[in-house]
C-alpha cells in the first residue's frame, strides 16, 4: 500500500460506497475509511488493505469532526437526509468535502458553508446532478448565443417486465423524493419553478422508445450558471412509456406523496432489484454560430462494467466514477481548492481524460 496515499472517509457503505470505496483503493494512491453506523452494510464493503471499515453514526459531531482531521476529504454516500449533517462536520474538520445529493435544499445549505470553508466544498457530484451539468456546460459553450438546452437522464432496467417499466436500481427514498419536490428551469429566460411528473415528452432513441419529465434536482446550480444566456434550460428524467401516468396514480391521486415511507415499503417489497441495468444520456443544445441556428447533442448509454476486479451495475459505475473522477482532478489540484466548486465548472475533456471518468466512455 501506498504510505503516502490520500486519506478519504467515505460515510456511507451502500452500493455506491462500496464501488467509490473499491475504485479509489484500487487505484494504490488513496487509503479509503468506509463508514456506515450499519455493520451488516459493512460486512459486504470490498475486501482490501486500502479500505478500513468502520461502525460510527453520525449523529456525533464531536467525534465525526475528530474522525474527519485525520483525512483529506471526506465524500457522502449517505442517505440525502444525513447531507448537511456531514457537511457541516467537514467545515469544523477544515477538510474537502464532495457528495452524491440530488436534494435542492440540501445544496443550498453546502453553498452557504462553502462561503467560510477551508476546503473545497463540491456537491452533487454523481451522475445527475453530475456529470450532466458539465456535459450541459460543455455543449453550452460551442454556441456564440445559446438558445435551449435539453438535458435528459434515465437509469433504467436492460430487460423491463412489470407495469411501471422500472427496477430497482438505487434508493427508492432518492427516487421519491425528485418525483415529489418542484424543479428547477429556466422559462424563457426566467428561472422559475415547474412541477415535477410534469412536461412529459416522448422520444426515441437507438430504435428504443422512450418517455421523459420533470424530475427534481437534475440541473443541480445550472440554471444559476446559466441565468441571462439561455432562453429555455430544463431537466428531465428518461423512463420507458407509462412509467410517469402510474408513479402520478401513486404519488397524486392516491396521495402516497404525503406518506413516502409507506411508499418506499411497497416499492420495495414487489418491484424487484436487477444488476442488468443501463444508464442513457441524452442531451441536446441549440444556438447561433456564425449567424445560423446550429444543434449539437450528446447520447450515449451506458451497461454494468467491470472494475477493481468486480462488476459493478451501470448506476453504480456512473454514480461512483464520476465522485471518483472529481475527487482525483481536486487533489491533482486541476479544480480550486477552497470554497464552493460547481459541476459545470469542470471541463468535459479533463472529465473523460481522468482515470476514473473514463467508464463514461465505455461501451457493452
Amino acid at each position: 500500500m501506498n504510505t503516502h496515499a490520500f486519506k478519504v472517509l467515505v460515510i456511507g457503505s451502500g452500493n455506491i460506497g462500496q464501488m467509490i470505496s473499491a475504485l479509489l483503493a484500487h487505484s494504490e494512491d488513496y487509503h479509503v475509511t468506509l463508514m456506515d453506523q450499519s455493520e451488516a452494510s459493512l460486512s459486504k464493503a470490498p475486501a482490501h488493505p486500502g479500505i478500513t471499515p468502520l461502525k460510527q453514526g453520525v449523529d456525533s459531531p464531536d467525534s465525526l469532526v475528530a474522525l474527519m482531521r485525520q483525512h483529506h476529504a471526506v465524500i457522502s454516500a449517505a442517505p440525502y437526509a444525513l447531507t448537511q449533517a456531514i457537511a457541516v462536520s467537514a467545515h469544523a474538520a477544515g477538510i474537502h468535502y464532495l457528495d452524491l445529493t440530488e436534494d435542492v435544499q440540501m445544496t443550498k445549505a453546502v453553498m452557504e458553508l462553502a462561503k467560510t470553508a477551508k476546503g473545497a466544498f463540491i456537491p452533487q457530484c454523481g451522475l445527475a446532478p453530475g456529470f450532466i451539468s458539465i456535459v450541459g456546460m460543455d455543449l453550452a459553450r460551442r454556441f456564440e448565443k445559446l438558445d435551449t438546452l435539453r438535458l435528459r437522464v434515465g437509469a433504467l432496467p436492460e430487460f423491463p417486465s412489470n407495469a411501471l417499466g422500472y427496477n430497482l436500481t438505487w434508493s427508492t427514498a432518492g427516487v421519491i423524493n425528485e418525483y415529489c419536490q418542484p424543479c428547477e428551469a429556466i422559462v424563457n429566460h426566467t428561472v422559475t419553478s415547474v412541477p415535477a411528473l410534469e412536461e412529459l415528452e416522448h422520444f426515441a432513441l437507438d430504435g428504443i422508445q422512450y418517455e421523459a419529465f420533470n424530475t427534481s434536482g437534475g440541473l443541480g446550480t445550472l440554471c444559476e450558471s446559466l441565468a441571462g444566456k439561455v432562453r429555455n434550460l430544463n431537466y428531465r428524467t428518461i423512463r420507458f412509456p407509462g412509467h410517469r401516468d402510474a408513479m402520478k396514480l401513486l404519488l397524486q391521486d392516491l396521495r402516497l406523496s404525503e406518506r413516502p415511507q409507506l411508499l418506499t415499503e411497497v416499492i420495495e417489497y414487489a418491484i424487484p432489484k436487477t444488476e442488468q441495468d443501463q444508464v442513457v444520456i441524452f442531451a441536446t443544445a441549440t444556438g447561433m454560430r456564425e449567424g445560423k441556428i446550429f444543434q449539437e447533442s450528446y447520447a450515449h448509454t451506458i451497461y454494468p462494467q467491470k472494475h477493481a476486479n468486480h462488476k459493478w451495475t451501470a448506476i453504480q459505475t456512473t454514480t461512483a466514477s464520476s465522485v471518483c473522477a472529481v475527487l482525483d482532478l481536486l487533489l491533482q489540484k486541476h479544480l480550486p481548492q477552497q470554497g464552493f466548486v460547481r459541476q459545470e465548472d469542470i471541463g468535459l475533456k479533463d472529465f473523460l481524460a481522468n482515470r476514473f471518468g473514463r467508464a463514461y466512455d465505455a461501451y457493452h
